[in-house]
């Protein structure tokens, strides 16, 4: 199982200590999220990343094409490739707090795939045809991949047809990863490619602290940020929401803020949504709870975890604890462990 983490990077010094964590506990991926006005701006923080992380994947995770020109994006990815060789990839999303922060609004999922092609093409060193002039990077010196995130069906269905990799935020039950990932395929599909080309990642909010009541106490104020990636302005009823909290979700979108903070964890627990969107999104509590919730993801058929620790206790002590105490316990039991042809590339 590949285990990987992104982050809000609110200073220079958390950005280099979430840098030497991924290698001192062999995370597969650190990621660096695009949320102004909540943190720093990515690309300086994943530079920072870049030069001391040795060993893991690093990617922006996610950006969008909409506050960042796909053209911007690219020559960024392939300056940031010139930092960590081999190790890049470009998450791209719709937008969320990427947009709403600023007052613009999300991607069509037209426009990614269009974005996702144009980066595809010239980190490759080849121009791209915009048909009103051409976008080169001609000094890239190899290609970074591109991912593309959605949680929606159309959006999931199109990442698997153009993109490198996928990130999904839906949920870790059994039948979130199925629903999911069965569009992912159909995309691939449709593509002509194996589904072994392109590896899903599955998203889930993390806090590991020795006080587990700790933890869940502050996962309250991120949980209905995370549930807006989910539901967005979509029925309930078809994002595999049970009937008894579909209409507390409804609320919740309408409600909630993307600068998470008290006033989205008293409204969580004023809709009751708290425990549905806890186990649904999160993986929470002691080194222990973290354990066997991740051992119950893998039995949900996830392969690939990256964890959101934007707004844990403390972002640094959860990643350091989960791998310590955690992370070598899960590759231990889940080492033999088979991938399914979904995800069996990087």
């Amino acid at each position: 199982m590949k285990i990987g983490f992104f982050f809000w990077p609110y200073t220079p010094a958390l950005c280099e200590t979430m840098a030497r964590y991924a290698d001192d506990y062999r995370y597969d991926m650190i990621g660096v999220a695009d949320t102004p006005g909540n943190a720093m701006d990515p690309w300086v923080a994943a530079a920072l990343v870049a030069r001391l992380n040795k060993t893991a994947d690093i990617s922006i995770c996610v950006t969008n094409f909409v506050t960042r020109h796909a053209s911007v994006s690219a020559a960024a990815i392939a300056s940031l490739e010139q930092l960590a060789p081999g190790r890049t990839i470009l998450g791209v999303g719709a937008g969320h707090s990427g947009t709403k922060n600023i007052g613009a609004r999300n991607s069509t999922v037209q426009s990614m795939v269009n974005g996702v092609e144009l980066c595809k093409t010239v980190v490759q060193g080849r121009p791209f045809d915009t048909g009103h002039g051409s976008v080169q990077v001609p000094w890239a010196k190899s290609p970074s991949r591109i991912f593309m995130a959605s949680s929606h069906p159309k959006g999931l269905e199109a990442a698997g047809r153009v993109a490198d990799g996928v990130i999904v935020n839906y949920g870790l039950h059994a039948d979130n990863v199925r629903e999911s990932e069965a569009a992912i395929r159909r995309g691939v599909e449709a593509s002509g490619r194996a589904p072994g080309e392109v590896p899903v990642w599955q998203v889930a909010g993390m806090d590991c602290t020795p006080d587990g009541d700790d933890a869940r106490r502050k996962s309250a104020a991120v949980l209905p940020f995370a549930a807006g990636y989910i539901v967005g302005d979509k029925d309930p009823a078809t994002r595999g929401v049970p009937e008894p909290y579909r209409e507390g979700l409804i609320e919740l979108r309408r409600r909630y803020s993307t600068r998470p903070g008290q006033q989205n964890a008293d409204l969580l627990h004023e809709l009751g949504l708290f425990d549905y969107l806890s186990r649904r999104l999160g993986i929470l509590g002691t080194p222990e709870d973290c354990y066997r919730q991740t051992l119950a993801a893998a039995e949900a058929g996830i392969d690939r975890l990256m964890f959101s620790v934007s707004v844990t206790v403390d972002p640094a002590e959860a990643v350091r604890l989960y791998g310590e105490q955690v992370l070598p316990r899960v590759r231990e039991a889940l080492g033999a462990r088979k991938l399914p042809d979904v995800g069996r590339a990087r």
